[in-house]
């Protein structure tokens, strides 16, 4: 994945609740480039912020062995713009879970201000239908939960911190052997 809208996780219970911050600079392209003389960040990144974020929460529960998908926007509502040097602290809160995927609700607040609203839905695709679709490489999402410090301060419910993955740990050995 290229493109991160969380900087890094604060808080992470498994399959509960996550909170992750993010902060919006002019260095950014989108910000810059996205509407010409007008320094905001845009709303479709906002959700996508939350879905990673809410993604992560909810794939980390099956050692992200479901292939995890957002599937559906519900209820968006928007409160203000976000703009350059503004920090984002969004919420992702699980709702609950069935066989098929997990419900999200999602908010993002700049300080005590609401600033964003949504509820997500999240699909697996786990039938025959996909088994040859990889979503992301394993040593590639793993590079990523690191990069946003998952595993350094997610927690089960019962207070164990998560591990890394057995299989993300044997994708790391293998490219770094590969790469020599």
């Amino acid at each position: 994945m290229r493109w991160f809208w969380i900087d890094r996780f604060t808080e992470f219970v498994s399959g509960k609740y996550a909170r992750a911050m993010k902060a919006v600079s002019l260095s950014e392209e989108v910000v810059d480039e996205y509407a010409p003389g007008l320094t905001y960040f845009p709303a479709s990144l906002l959700i996508e912020g939350l879905a990673q974020c809410g993604g992560l929460l909810v794939a980390q529960v099956s050692d992200f062995h479901n292939r995890t998908v957002l599937a559906k926007i519900g209820n968006a509502k928007f409160h203000r713009q976000v703009h350059c040097g503004h920090v984002l602290e969004y919420e992702t809160v699980v709702t609950g879970f069935q066989p098929q995927g997990a419900f999200v609700d999602g908010k993002i607040r700049l300080g005590d201000e609401l600033v964003v609203e949504v509820d997500l839905m999240f699909a697996f695709l786990n039938d025959e239908r996909f088994e040859s679709v990889t979503l992301f490489e394993p040593v590639d999402l793993c590079r990523m939960c690191r990069l946003m410090r998952l595993f350094e301060v997610g927690l089960h419910e019962d207070g164990r911190p998560i591990s890394v993955p057995e299989h993300f740990i044997a994708a790391e050995k293998a490219a770094l052997i590969n790469s020599h």
